[in-house]
């Protein structure tokens, strides 16, 4: 910081106050830009409180945004309805903080803000809301009306709900063929159409009843159909819809369907359901399915049943080259003896009498093994990590936030998250590190990088000093950074980096004798090592880079001037 930059702060704040109070928008927005781009959000925030108090909209929209990037979405609700009526922005703030939670209150701050103050971003999100109630072809032409020069955006979003009206309108038109010809190969063929789909159900969930409709007519009509009729169900349907996608299954498998069988497998241990799945896998792979026959393996060797499995991969033949590799794991593995607990699939029956008993700490181990050892497909673990999660243990907390973060599940990852940070877990703090880091709050990033570092971490401690850096705080950074510069291992990513930053801090500390080597090294290691990890359109992280090269000439500069 410069010495007058205090001076600075009082006067633009006051500049934006007396903005507000005289109904200057326009100025408001000049003297936040200030705080904003300034890096200075703990600074404004008094500032835009008193603007509040004063009526301006623009320091309510603010103020909420940041309120809710640090996690009381209370008090950004609060501000975001105390304007919502009269400006445009905090509509859409609103809209979009009560969509993210399921208020169907959303529907009315987005049309609001569309109708009234023709906000493009509302309309967007009204034609999201329409296509995720199943309604895509409305939410297309609400899309498309009242286009103006320049709303480019609406276009893709148009053209990605016209597409989900045109899918199911020719596989519609392609069972009506097949109904009317009692064709069941060409219902099967129509309906796979309807798999392109599967990506958007999670977005859009009101498009699975017409799906669920038309795997329906296809099921009807063929055999092979209930596969794939059955697998929209595994992945779309939740748990009340596993007894009709087993049924499905079966009733094609006995209908002489082989795939069937082996699907019946998978679902089965994707579920963590492995006597199941060793059931199924079994009859098909007796049949001589070779994927059945490595995944019956895959399984009995996770088991530990090593005399089993090596008697399907054996079957497979020394030409398949992943069975002769596993029979060689098989080996090491007698060799060594012992599993790890975390893995040992053994445990599983006695944890899932105690999880099913009500015994969260038992249901969050239950749910590790299933993850670690048997490989349970994502979302059947959520049930397992979530009683300890909810218990306050800041593992399964930050577990559950993995699982969403997998599963595409944004609101509900970043929820997780913060508990997980809020109760001491450091590697869900340095998460939120990253999150108001990409929110451009990096006062707030920089407090959850110091208490991810308190673990020791090489990585964590890195961050924290980078930061502490970026913000002109070379004291409070420089013993943080000679700590990875001294005791890091040298071959990692954050060694380099934290002697980019550490020769930084101690050439703005006066001491260019010590910055020359840390400095020298970064140069040399900086563009094949640290400079891939960062987007190179990401202009904001890329001028707060340090420059290492540059910071190393003018330190020699400087030294060489003493020599003189």
């Amino acid at each position: 910081m410069t010495n007058d930059l205090p001076q600075d702060i009082e006067a633009r704040g006051e500049a934006l106050v007396a903005a507000a109070a005289s109904g200057d928008r326009k100025m408001v927005r000049r003297h936040s830009d200030f705080f904003v781009w300034g890096r200075l959000v703990d600074e404004g925030i008094p500032y835009w409180q008193r603007a509040v108090a004063a009526g301006d909209p623009f320091a309510h929209f603010t103020l909420a945004r940041y309120r809710k990037i640090r996690g009381d979405r209370a008090a950004a609700e609060t501000l975001y309805r105390a304007a919502a009526d009269r400006d445009v922005d905090c509509a859409y703030g609103l809209g979009v903080l009560l969509g993210e939670r399921g208020d169907p209150e959303a529907a009315v701050w987005f049309r609001r803000g569309w109708e009234e103050g023709r906000h493009l971003d509302c309309k967007i999100e009204l034609g999201k809301l329409l296509a995720a109630e199943g309604q895509p072809g409305e939410a297309a032409r609400l899309l498309m009306s009242e286009v103006e020069i320049g709303d480019i955006a609406v276009f893709r979003w148009a053209k990605l709900f016209e597409s989900f009206r045109e899918t199911f309108d020719e596989v519609a038109a392609g069972l009506d063929a097949a109904e009317a010809a009692g064709d069941g190969d060409s219902a099967a063929a129509a309906v796979r159409a309807l798999i392109d789909l599967d990506r958007h159900f999670a977005d859009y969930p009101g498009l699975k009843t017409e799906a669920a409709g038309l795997y329906g007519r296809a099921s009807a009509l063929s055999a092979p159909a209930r596969v794939d009729h059955s697998l929209f169900l595994v992945e779309s349907g939740g748990e009340a819809s596993w007894p009709e996608a087993v049924a499905l299954l079966v009733s094609a498998h006995e209908e002489g369907v082989a795939e069937a069988g082996y699907v019946l497998g998978a679902v089965h241990g994707e579920r963590g359901d492995l006597a199941e799945a060793e059931r199924w896998y079994g009859t098909v792979a007796g049949a001589g399915d070779q994927d059945a026959q490595w995944n019956l393996a895959v399984l009995l060797k996770r088991q530990r049943r090593y005399d089993e499995a090596e008697v399907w991969l054996n079957r497979l033949g020394p030409d398949v080259e992943k069975a002769v590799s596993m029979l060689s794991a098989i080996t090491a593995l007698r060799e060594a003896g012992q599993v790890d607990p975390g893995e040992d699939l053994d445990r599983l029956p006695g944890l899932r009498e105690r999880a099913q008993a009500g015994d969260a700490a038992a249901a969050y181990t239950y749910g590790k093994i299933l993850r670690d050892g048997a490989k349970t497909a994502y979302r059947y673990l959520l049930r397992w990590i979530e009683p300890a999660a909810q218990a306050g243990d800041p593992d399964a907390a930050c577990d559950l936030a993995d699982l969403y973060r997998a599963l595409g599940r944004p609101v509900l990852r970043d929820e997780w998250y913060r508990k997980a940070a809020e109760a001491g877990h450091h590697g869900a703090c340095r998460y939120m590190g990253h999150l108001l880091e990409h929110h451009r709050d990096y006062q707030e990033a920089e407090r959850w990088f110091v208490r991810a570092a308190g673990d020791g971490s090489s990585l964590h401690v890195m961050l924290a000093g980078k930061l502490k850096v970026q913000r002109g705080a070379y004291a409070e950074a420089e013993p943080l950074l000679r700590s990875v510069w001294e005791d890091a291992d040298e071959d990692t990513p954050q060694w380099v980096e934290a002697a980019g930053y550490y020769g930084l801090a101690l050439a703005r500390l006066g001491r260019p004798e010590e910055a020359e080597t840390p400095l020298r090294e970064a140069a040399e290691r900086w563009g094949a090592e640290i400079r891939p990890h960062y987007d190179s359109d990401d202009l904001e992280a890329l001028t707060r880079m340090v420059d290492p090269a540059k910071e190393l000439a003018k330190v020699e500069a400087l030294l060489a001037q003493r020599d003189d």
